[in-house]
């Protein structure tokens, strides 16, 4: 799955601010003795994840960048060339074959919105993965399968419902994790032997370009899964447009036994 960098770029001011600092501060205590640090970013996407987290971890960093998208590792490493002391390197492929090897020298591996993409098999290699390299693990944004829309209406848990059923659909043999990968992420790492501690961070959004686009793709995807909803979807758009909307993540940190 791709995502044009046009979305990725009305999304990161609102991800910036609902992303958790208080995790950040815990982490910064945890590698508060390595430098320089060696950074992971799993699906980086343009690289909002490092531009938010390379100036609050502060000293010398490297980071490897995975994506699918060639061209969205270009923007990425592009954008990272403005730290001072910051250096990045790509790796285009399927970051889901990683292994506790090739985390081997890393100091912390991050992502953002990455997770609900994951199978729970998946997300269970991946929490291995950096238990067993005693790698801290700060993952951003997971999708927490819930919406708060002001002034509320009947049809809005009809719609959260079915958009919440798509994101659990099977693609290509794979049952997406969706608004269950916070609680399985957690559990993954936990079983794992990692102390796990989770932050809220939720999206606020008023109308405005990234409202009105969010909100389309919510109530697109409901209707891919519900069809029945597609008498109702412009009425409820037209509707919804001015409504304020609280659009719930979860951030999660996970700390190795042994760091």
């Amino acid at each position: 799955m791709t995502f044009a960098p046009e979305w990725l770029a009305l999304r990161e001011s609102a991800d910036a601010q609902a992303r958790s600092t208080e995790l950040v501060e815990t982490l910064r205590e945890t590698l508060v003795n390595r430098n320089p640090l060696t950074i992971r970013d799993l699906g980086c996407g343009t690289g909002s994840m490092g531009r938010w987290l390379a100036g609050r971890l502060g000293g010398v960093q490297h980071w490897v960048l995975h994506d699918r998208d060639p061209r969205l590792l270009g923007l990425a490493e592009a954008g990272m060339s403005a730290f001072e002391n910051v250096t990045a390197e790509t790796r285009e492929g399927d970051l889901t074959s990683l292994r506790a090897a090739d985390l081997e020298g890393s100091d912390l591996v991050t992502c953002s919105a990455l997770l609900d993409l994951l199978t729970a098999e998946e997300m269970n290699a991946l929490a291995a993965a950096c238990v067993e390299a005693h790698v801290p693990a700060l993952f951003t944004l997971s999708v927490a399968g819930r919406i708060e829309l002001d002034p509320a209406e009947p049809l809005d848990a009809a719609f959260q419902d079915a958009f919440n059923a798509h994101q659990r659909r099977v693609v290509n043999g794979r049952r997406l994790l969706g608004p269950d990968a916070p609680a399985v992420a957690e559990e993954a790492f936990a079983a794992h032997g990692a102390s796990v501690r989770t932050a809220r961070s939720p999206w606020r959004l008023h109308a405005g370009a990234l409202q009105s686009e969010w909100l389309k793709g919510w109530v697109g995807a409901a209707v891919e899964q519900e069809p029945a909803l597609a008498s109702e979807a412009s009425e409820y758009l037209r509707r919804r447009s001015t409504a304020s909307a609280v659009v719930h993540h979860v951030d999660l940190l996970a700390l190795p036994g042994a760091v």
